[in-house]
Parts: structure tokens; C-alpha cells; sequence
């Protein structure tokens, strides 16, 4: 019997609506505890519904992953506005460039039925659409009929095989592994470490004090953002918000789509380098911390494995962001992708037949304002206690993360609000652009820069 013909929500014996809100509080205190966050004398009151609904406690996620970024920027989440919370998670909905909304997904994007069960493709960047047709020896100009026709003809197996060997990428839609995600958790989500340094000398680095009223909690201090797509920028343009100036460096042969920038790029410049050139390592040498979001044997390649440039640069704050985790080094991956590996897709599937999806690519902005929690706590404990330390986390085990926490049976019916008190508006470049607000309370965006419009310096 054809794999797909077994999709069956998964409802573990611990399923209970009213559950999602404690598992977000632990969540909180778990990540607080292995950032040694201390959030003073606030008292927090029971998680709010976050309006995303699901199987799973998305919404859960997403409270207590932006909670942590507010607590480490010393801010009270008690007035975190779950409607606001929701709208920043599903951002690319809202998003509008002179009032047309932007198509968001390429054709080839999706889930495919094939013999024996379905795959999950990705190919919203140009190169992994090439590639995808590669792999299933397409036309340059095929449709997505084509890539149906073809893809029904395949095993998941030789379907996914096919556009790999080819560059492109796609995943089966995999069943829940429980085992795996245990072990997953056994792990800290965060993942810190101190690296020794190859020198005491170094540049002094600017030093983070008591805030001042009407100051930013990271006012003077420099992020590099090696990012591209959504968790990796929302790291850092979390990082703006607080007051970091963020300069994001992006190679001179593949363009960020413009709808993807202005999505995340609120608040940073935004300049062209290869990542090979002397510049960088001067970038690098006047950072404070740096954030990486690319494949792990690709940093290496690049000679920018954290370890080396924590040893490197004295004082320096490395970030490292992966779908699937450093075991897999050389795996490409997207937030649709991992949901669809790891189970996610056939819980969250409508009927049991078509794979289904999370309501917000959960994924990506959790791992996102939890990486930026980490990098600020980080930069405070530098502040203290000096030295170079690196973070990591991956949306694989942020997913292990969401698979262990509470579900439910079915998911909430979807609330209507007015989203008008939670959008911002700016000029970009004489394009009108409407954006999501901030999830963080208390702060608003600065303008995106158009994407390639500075210069690459400090």
C-alpha cells in the first residue's frame, strides 16, 4: 500500500489543549537556564494563546521563543502582545511592495506525490530550480505538471536521489521518529561553548553597560550577518532592533530575492563581498559578534569554521545556524524541508492524505530570536567575563524540540483580528513597503536598506 495512503494525525497519550501554555513556560525556563538568563523579580503570568493554530503547540513555540529574546535584552515579556507574536511568525503574509503582496513560493516548491509516498521540494532560489529540473530531466521552461508527471513516475527514493545528485534539493515526507528526536533533546537547544584564544592581544571591543533610559540594549556593539532567508536574518535584525549595527555580507554571484530582504532586513546595511577576500577578515577582526548561516562544510571551505574564528579574533561572538545540524555537514536545507523530514508534515496533514504544514514557518523564525537571545546574553557575558564563545542550533533540533512538547487532536480554528495595529510601513528606495511590526514590545524597526546598497565596512 502506497505510503500515503497511511497519513494518520499522531496523537500522543499526553494530548491536551490546555497543556501548550506549560510547555511553553518549560520551554522558557529551559532556554533560560542553559543561557544562564536571570529574569530578576518579573513574575510571569500563563502564556498567552499565541494564535497559530496546529497539531502541534506552535504557538507555544513561538511565545516562549520570543519571550527569551526579551528576556536577554533585560525586558519584561509579560506585555508580549500574542497576536503581534503571530503576525511577526507569519509575516510574509503581510508583506506588500507598492500593495502587491509578493509571490512568496516558486511552482516547483511543494509537496509531490509519488509510487510509493511523497517528497517535499524547495526551489525558490533560481539554482536549485535548474537543478530540480536537472534531476528530473526537464525543460528549462516545464511547469509544474511536468514535475508532477515526473515525480509520480519515481520512487520517494529516486525522486529525492534524482534532484540531489543534481544540486537541487528535496527531502522524503518521513514518519515521526521518536528515538531520534529524544535523543535530539538530550542536547541543549542552545549549544554554547568557550573557545580558547590563540592571543590575549586584541582590538579593544566595545564593552556592554547598564542601559540608560531611552538607549538600545545593544547600542556600540558590531554583528557580521553571514545569513541568508528567514532564520538566520531574523536573528540578526532581532540584533538591530536592539541597537546592534548589523551589516549583512552577501556574495556577488546569487541575489537575495527582493521580497526576502525587505522581509528581514529591517535596520542593518547591506553590502556585496566574497567571502574570501581580505576585507572580511578585517570585517571580521572589528566585530563583536558574527552570525552564520551557511551550510557547515561550506564555512569550511570559506575558512570560516567558528572554532577558527573564535580562536582568531579575541572577544569574538560566533553564531552558528544550520537546518540539519553540524552532523550533516554538507546538507543543504530549508524550515519546509526539515518539517517534512522530521514528521511535522504528516502530523500536520488535513485528512491523512496530503502532507500539511505548520501555520508560520515556525522553524525559522523560532530558531531566529532564539539564536539572537543566545547572542545577546553572550555579548553581556563578554562584557563580564571577556573571552570568545560560540552558539549553535539548527532547525532540525528546534524541530525534535516542537515534536516533544504537548499536541492536540485537532488544530484551533483560525481567529480573525485586525492586523492593521501590527504592521509598519516605510520607504525603501521609493517603494512603498508594509511590513510586520516587531514581535519584541517596546521597540519598531528601522527601514530595510536596499539589499547591495552600502559599503562593506564598519
Amino acid at each position: 500500500m502506497p505510503a500515503s495512503a497511511d497519513f494518520r494525525p499522531v496523537v500522543p497519550p499526553h494530548d491536551e489543549a490546555s497543556g501548550n501554555g506549560d510547555a511553553g513556560a518549560a520551554l522558557l525556563d529551559g532556554v533560560r537556564r542553559e543561557l544562564g538568563i536571570d529574569r530578576g523579580s518579573t513574575v510571569l503570568p500563563p502564556p498567552p494563546t499565541v494564535p497559530l493554530p496546529s497539531r502541534l503547540a506552535t504557538g507555544a513555540l513561538a511565545w516562549a521563543s520570543v519571550s527569551a529574546a526579551v528576556l536577554a535584552a533585560g525586558c519584561s515579556p509579560v506585555s508580549l502582545d500574542p497576536a503581534r507574536v503571530a503576525i511577526a511568525y507569519r509575516s510574509d503574509r503581510v508583506l506588500t511592495i507598492d500593495g502587491d503582496a509578493p509571490p512568496v513560493w516558486s511552482p516547483y516548491s511543494g509537496f509531490w506525490e509519488t509510487t510509493d509516498g511523497w517528497v517535499r521540494t524547495h526551489g525558490n532560489y533560481p539554482h536549485h530550480a535548474a537543478a530540480l529540473r536537472a534531476g528530473l530531466h526537464l525543460r528549462e521552461d516545464a511547469d509544474p505538471a511536468a514535475v508532477r508527471v515526473a515525480l509520480a513516475e519515481r520512487r520517494t527514493a529516486s525522486a529525492v536521489s534524482d534532484i540531489t545528485s543534481a544540486g537541487g534539493l528535496a527531502v522524503p515526507v518521513a514518519v515521526e521518529r521518536p528515538a531520534v528526536d529524544r535523543a535530539l533533546r538530550e542536547r541543549p537547544l542552545l549549544e554554547v561553548s568557550r573557545v580558547d584564544e590563540e592571543s590575549a592581544s586584541h582590538p579593544r571591543r566595545s564593552e556592554l553597560t547598564a542601559t540608560s533610559p531611552g538607549s538600545l540594549p545593544l547600542s556600540g556593539m558590531r554583528v557580521l550577518d553571514l545569513t541568508r532567508v528567514i532564520a538566520g536574518p531574523v536573528c540578526t535584525r532581532t540584533l538591530a532592533l536592539l541597537g546592534a549595527d548589523v551589516l549583512r555580507i552577501d556574495p556577488p554571484h546569487l541575489p537575495e530575492p527582493a521580497w526576502q530582504h525587505l522581509d528581514t532586513g529591517h535596520g542593518k546595511r547591506s553590502a556585496i563581498l566574497d567571502a574570501r577576500s581580505a576585507r572580511l577578515q578585517v570585517l571580521l577582526a572589528e566585530a563583536d559578534a558574527v552570525v552564520l548561516g551557511y551550510r557547515p562544510a561550506a564555512l569550511d571551505r570559506l575558512g570560516l569554521h567558528p572554532e577558527l574564528l573564535a580562536r582568531r579574533h579575541p572577544g569574538l561572538i560566533v553564531a552558528q545556524l544550520s537546518a540539519w545540524g553540524t552532523e550533516s555537514p554538507d546538507l543543504a536545507g530549508f524550515d519546509s524541508l526539515v518539517q517534512a523530514e522530521s514528521g511535522i508534515s504528516r502530523i500536520e496533514s488535513a485528512e491523512g492524505g496530503r502532507p500539511g504544514a505548520l501555520p508560520a514557518q515556525a522553524l525559522d523564525h523560532s530558531a531566529g530570536y532564539l539564536l539572537a537571545a543566545a547572542v545577546t546574553t553572550l555579548l553581556r557575558r563578554r562584557s563580564r567575563e571577556g573571552g570568545s564563545r560560540i552558539v549553535r542550533t539548527s532547525l532540525r533540533r528546534v524541530a525534535a524540540e516542537l515534536l516533544g512538547m504537548p499536541r492536540r487532536g485537532d488544530p484551533a480554528a483560525e481567529v480573525d483580528f485586525d492586523v492593521r495595529p501590527h504592521l509598519a510601513r516605510f520607504d525603501v528606495d521609493g517603494s512603498a513597503l508594509v511590513t510586520a511590526r516587531p514581535a519584541l514590545p517596546g521597540f519598531e524597526f528601522r527601514a530595510p536598506h536596499p539589499w547591495g546598497s552600502d559599503q562593506p565596512v564598519w
